[in-house]
C-alpha cells in the first residue's frame, strides 16, 4: 500500500472581468477495493458555491456557482489517498467467458447497454476489421485477446502529447498514425466495442515515480485509459498507452461511455471576444 498526495490546479485568466457560468468539476477520484481516500479538499477563485452529486456512472461531481465578476478563475484540488492495486492481477473469469466469443448474460446485455454500442461512425467497418484481425481463432482466449488488442495499439500508433482540446475519431488516429493518450484509450475502448465488449472510458492520474510510463512529464499527470467489462472478473483495467493492464499506476477520477463525459473541469464565460488569455494546468502526484 502507498499513501499518495495529489495537487491539480486549474488556472483561467481574462483580459477584463466576465461573468463566469457554472463550472463542472470532477477531481475526486473514485473510492474502491484497491483506493481509499484519506482527504479531497476543493478551493475555488473567487469564492463559489459548490454543490456535490453522483452522476449516472457514480462519478462524483462537483458544480460551482459564482456571483461575481472576476478576470482569474482558479480550481485548486488537492486529495490524499492509499493505493493498493497489485502490479500483476489475476482476473477469475467465469468459466463461460474465458473463451472469446461468448455471450452477455440478458441482465448484463442490457445493463451495459450504450457500453456496448460504438460511438463513433465506422460506416465502412474499417476498424471493426482491424479490431478482428486481432483475434487469432474461433474460439480463442478472451484475456490474451484483449492484451492483445492493448499492446497492438502502441504497436500500430506512435504516442504524441496533445495540448489542443478534443479527441480523434479512432479512424483519424489509425490514418494518422499517432496520438494522445486519448486517443488511445477511445481507439481501444471502440475497437472493443466492435468486438461485442463492453467498455468504458476512464480518466484520472497517472502516478509515474520511475517517469518509465508514456503520458506523464515527471511523477504525474492526467491521464486516460480503458476499462472492459469481463464476466467473472468485472471491469478490467487496460492502458493502451503503456501496454499495462491493471491499475497500478493508476488512480481513477471518473468512468464514462464518452470520453466528452469526463472532462475534468468545464464550464462557460460571458464577455467580450478574445478576453480569455489562456489557460494552464499544474498536476503533481507525490508518494
Amino acid at each position: 500500500m502507498i499513501t499518495l498526495k495529489i495537487h491539480h490546479k486549474t488556472t483561467y485568466r481574462y483580459r477584463q472581468p466576465v461573468n463566469l457560468g457554472p463550472h463542472r468539476l470532477m477531481l475526486r477520484p473514485r473510492e474502491s477495493r484497491d483506493l481509499r481516500l484519506i482527504s479531497s479538499d476543493v478551493t475555488v477563485t473567487p469564492d463559489a458555491v459548490v454543490t456535490w452529486a453522483h452522476d449516472v456512472f457514480g462519478n462524483a461531481v462537483a458544480t460551482a456557482s459564482f456571483q461575481t465578476l472576476a478576470d482569474n478563475l482558479v480550481i485548486d484540488s488537492v486529495t490524499e489517498l492509499q493505493h493498493n492495486a497489485t502490479a500483476w492481477p489475476v482476473f477469475d473469469v467465469a468459466a463461460f467467458a474465458v473463451s472469446y466469443p461468448f455471450q452477455y448474460s440478458d441482465d448484463d446485455w442490457i445493463d451495459l447497454g450504450a457500453l456496448t454500442i460504438q460511438q463513433y461512425p465506422d460506416p465502412a467497418g474499417r476498424l471493426r476489421d482491424w479490431a478482428r484481425a486481432f483475434v487469432r481463432g474461433n474460439p480463442t482466449d478472451t484475456l490474451a485477446l484483449l492484451k492483445d488488442l492493448s499492446s497492438g495499439i502502441s504497436g500500430w500508433i506512435r504516442y504524441q502529447s496533445r495540448e489542443d482540446e478534443g479527441t480523434q475519431s479512432p479512424i483519424h488516429t489509425l490514418d494518422r498514425g499517432w496520438g494522445s493518450c486519448r486517443d488511445f484509450a477511445v481507439l481501444f475502448v471502440e475497437a472493443a466495442r466492435s468486438l461485442g465488449f463492453g467498455a468504458r472510458i476512464a480518466s484520472g492520474y497517472l502516478y509515474n515515480p520511475d517517469q518509465n510510463l508514456v503520458g506523464s512529464r515527471d511523477a504525474g499527470s492526467t491521464h486516460a485509459w480503458a476499462e472492459v467489462y469481463v464476466p467473472g472478473a468485472g471491469w478490467i483495467t487496460f492502458d493502451p498507452t503503456n501496454r499495462c493492464v491493471g491499475s497500478f499506476n493508476l488512480i481513477p477520477v471518473a468512468v464514462a461511455r464518452n470520453i466528452r463525459q469526463t472532462m475534468p473541469v468545464a464550464g462557460s464565460f460571458v464577455g467580450m471576444a478574445g478576453v480569455c488569455i489562456g489557460m494552464s494546468v499544474e498536476v503533481r502526484v507525490t508518494s
